[in-house]
């Protein structure tokens, strides 16, 4: 790989989405990325990516592990720097969203199953799509606002709350409803609404570390998702859809499973999320170099903490 001189600036955007720098630099550089040719952008995260990978610290070795789930040892490293480099790109492309122009996003989305979000939404329906921290999520809920379909989500309150009001003005400059997990109304009555208005509700569900969440079997593991994506589409009588995402050269890919079937009882909502599970663990199997999941998700691992 060829190596640049990385501006101040874009290095640091990279260092801050890597964890690694202030609030103040975070947003310094997000306003930077966006205005600079998408290869040199790009190129200068990579090397970022390339850096925090030799540095093993603490989130790259839990990356190693929950990849060690999918992928044979001698692939491993390999996988794990790959797997820096999508997270990386993640953030080099949501901070140039706001600049991107919709029509050239729209283009690079490839779609498949598109026919279960787009045959309810004709219906009048809305849809409860749960997620991974797979490939690029913000592009996702982009492309759907941008092809007619309003989505509304949950973001985690940041800290500091600059920092949370910046991404909710960025999200709602997409075209998102985003309403805080924490220090406000329990999200879960307006997403309700939500669905009933025939909305998308986009809910990220490969990670719960609360007691109340679903034990499944992610990637042959147990592990613990949470009940909500299940509880809302059953309680709404919608589909609840598991999507995964993955990059193709420039492109993004987005998968729309098949429904998850509603199930009866509590042990129906930790049946149903097992459907997500399955359909996560085939997606994360089949490009673990997209799966960003650099926190403990596997049983196993949040009884050792």
């Amino acid at each position: 790989m060829t190596v640049i001189q990385v501006p101040r600036g874009l290095r640091r955007a990279a260092t801050a989405a890597a964890g690694q720098a202030s609030t103040a630099s975070y947003l310094t550089g997000w306003r930077v990325v966006r205005w600079l040719p998408e290869p040199v952008a790009r190129t200068a995260f990579d090397q970022i990516a390339d850096q925090v990978h030799r540095r093993d610290g603490r989130s790259v070795r839990r990356l190693r592990d929950n990849l060690r789930r999918c992928v044979a040892e001698p692939d491993l490293d390999a996988a794990t720097r790959a797997g820096l480099r999508s997270y990386l790109r993640y953030w080099c492309e949501s901070f140039r969203l706001p600049s991107w122009p919709l029509d050239d996003l729209v283009r690079r989305t490839r779609v498949i199953g598109e026919h279960h979000l787009r045959d309810p939404q004709t219906a009048g329906r809305g849809v409860v799509a749960a997620l991974p921290h797979m490939g690029n999520w913000d592009w996702a809920g982009a492309w759907a606002c941008a092809t007619g379909m309003p989505l509304t989500t949950v973001a985690e309150r940041l800290e500091p709350a600059r920092l949370y009001d910046e991404f909710v003005a960025f999200r709602t400059g997409l075209g998102m409803e985003i309403l805080p997990l924490t220090g406000g109304a329990p999200p879960m009555r307006r997403l309700a609404e939500a669905v009933a208005e025939g909305r998308l509700v986009c809910l990220l569900a490969d990670r719960d570390l609360s007691r109340a969440g679903a034990e499944v079997t992610l990637l042959g593991e147990p592990a613990r998702m949470p009940r909500g994506p299940a509880a809302l589409a059953r309680e709404s009588g919608v589909d609840l859809v598991p999507v995964t995402l993955a990059y193709r050269g420039r492109d993004l890919e987005l998968t729309f499973h098949e429904p998850v079937p509603h199930r009866p009882g509590d042990a129906g909502l930790v049946a149903m999320m097992q459907g997500v599970a399955d359909a996560f663990s085939g997606g994360i199997a089949a490009d673990p170099q997209d799966w960003h999941m650099m926190q403990k998700v596997f049983t196993a691992d949040l009884a050792a903490r």
